[in-house]
């Protein structure tokens, strides 16, 4: 894919109160701009570090899963794998008479991250909770792009994916 600036892209993150302070928001910047332009992508993210009941109760809404995760991925172009009872909630249609403003480009969605949960995770992974965060903001971008890792291909290739976006944050931080 081509390698657009990504200058071009806007990135909004959001940090929930109880973790302000904790959350290098520079770094997650960075992450999601090195993974959009390194898949060719100039599109608006949104980035939300959330509590473990906000991201469970979203999880359960718009996956049908009731349980705690340590990142959703709501992308725009498409709405991903709802696997509880009965039909996705109706939010999920999407109103294709909405318009955007003359050079306004649609977002490309919102990756939203339980704090709590990659605490935890950094723990069990013995890494700091800032590389936990950057991996799941790598992770989750990606899902909005469009990759997945439902097979064991496409968990490789993501996880080469999610280790090439790492490398570009890291020279960038050595080389500024």
């Amino acid at each position: 894919m081509g390698s657009p600036n990504s200058q071009n892209a806007d990135v909004a993150v959001q940090v929930f109160d109880e973790f302000e302070g904790l959350v290098r928001v520079s770094r997650l910047d960075a992450v999601c701009r090195a993974a959009l332009e390194q898949e060719g992508v100039a599109r608006q993210v949104s980035l939300v570090i959330a509590d473990d009941d906000t991201v469970r109760a979203l999880n359960a809404k718009y996956r049908g899963l009731d349980a705690t995760t340590d990142v959703l991925s709501f992308g725009f172009d498409n709405q991903g794998e709802y696997y509880g009872e009965g039909d996705a909630p109706s939010e999920w249609s999407t109103d294709d008479s909405f318009v955007l403003p003359p050079g306004e480009a649609a977002g490309l969605g919102e990756v939203i991250i339980s704090y709590p949960q990659a605490t935890r995770q950094a723990r069990e992974r013995g890494r700091s909770v800032e590389e936990e965060l950057a991996h799941l903001v790598a992770h989750g971008v990606l899902h909005l792009i469009g990759h997945d890792h439902m097979s064991d291909a496409e968990e490789l290739a993501m996880n080469s994916k999610e280790r090439s976006i790492m490398a570009r944050v890291m020279e960038t931080d050595r080389y500024g």
